[in-house]
This record gives structure tokens, sequence and C-alpha cells, in this order.
């Protein structure tokens, strides 16, 4: 059994045990949060595809860890002016397990 959850406008696969980074959520470590986002729950064969959301499912997971990701460079330039701009980036991100869908 798995579903197809959206979060942090961004949509996940995920089934039962699954660990996923998703978008940062403000929950501390050990908290339970629900994603109700459901856009599809596949059991087995039986394929629920909702109209956008599959109503009155959900998937329940634990907040694992906060952290951020890999360091990143943006670098800005502008040729025959002098311009060059060096900026780093680290994308926050909240690590959860899947515990439990509910379709």
């Amino acid at each position: 059994m798995y579903a197809i959850i959206q979060t942090g406008g961004k949509q996940y696969k995920v089934a039962e045990g699954d660990t996923v980074l998703v978008e940062k959520l403000e929950a501390a470590e050990g908290d339970v949060v629900t994603f109700d986002q459901v856009l599809t729950v596949v059991k087995d064969s039986d394929v629920v595809v909702g109209k956008p959301v599959v109503d009155g499912a959900k998937v329940t997971a634990k907040v694992e860890a906060q952290g951020k990701g890999k360091k990143i460079l943006v670098f800005k330039y502008k040729a025959k002016s002098n311009y060059r701009k060096r900026q780093g980036h680290r994308q926050p991100f909240t690590k959860v397990v899947i515990e439990k869908i509910e379709a």
C-alpha cells in the first residue's frame, strides 16, 4: 500500500515505514504530523484517485529530525561591468518517518 501526498508544493510517493525528506515543517522532533493532502491511494490492485484529493484519507508521520541540505553556490556575473556576487544557500528540510496511511 502506498500513497501520493502533497506538502510544501511538492508531491511524494510514500509507504508505511518510509523515511522522507520534505520541505521544512513547523514541528519539533518527536512530534506527530498529519498530511491530509492525499492525492492518490493504491492498495493492492485498488487505485483511488482524488479530485483533487481523496476524501477522508490522511497520512500520519513522526518527525525524526530537522536539518539543512548541502550548500549550493549562487553566482551572479555580468560581463564587462566588473559585477560578481557569490552567495551560498542551504535549504532547510524535515525528516519524517511514515507511520500510517488511512484511506
